[in-house]
């Protein structure tokens, strides 16, 4: 675990490109390695115009998408919706979902989990055709 700290900012934090997503720039802004959290982690994610979060699960970590910037539809257990700045979605854990941005522009997407996800692929359940 790194030095306690309470305070991250976007600009310092390395970014990365998560597995089963294309176009996307993930941060992590809260995390064990940041801020020392063990029951909840923050993300901030930019994704390109079309691209997203390929379909997948998160078995027993809970799922939170806010949109601040751009559009995008989220479709959880065969249910879609399209979401602008200030909507949100709950992914629950061990469900099937997807995210796709529609927006010309890239989406800023802040992500939560709960607990940590932390690119963990023991943590991530694809559909049985993908």
């Amino acid at each position: 675990m790194a030095d306690k700290r309470y305070f991250v900012r976007l600009d310092e934090v390395r970014g990365y490109h998560p597995a089963n997503h294309v176009g996307t720039l993930n941060r992590r802004l809260i995390g064990p390695e940041t801020v020392g959290s063990n029951q909840l982690e923050v993300l901030h994610g930019t994704i390109e115009n079309g691209k997203g979060a390929l379909p997948h699960a998160h078995p027993g970590i809970e799922q939170v998408c806010y949109v601040l910037e751009g559009r995008a539809i989220a479709e959880v257990n065969g249910e879609q919706s399209e979401l602008g700045p200030g909507d949100c979605c709950y992914f629950p854990a061990d469900s099937m979902h997807v995210i796709t941005v529609v927006s010309d522009k890239p989406a800023k997407i802040l992500v939560i989990y709960s607990p940590p996800y932390e690119e963990n692929p023991e943590r991530v359940v694809r559909p049985a055709s993908a």
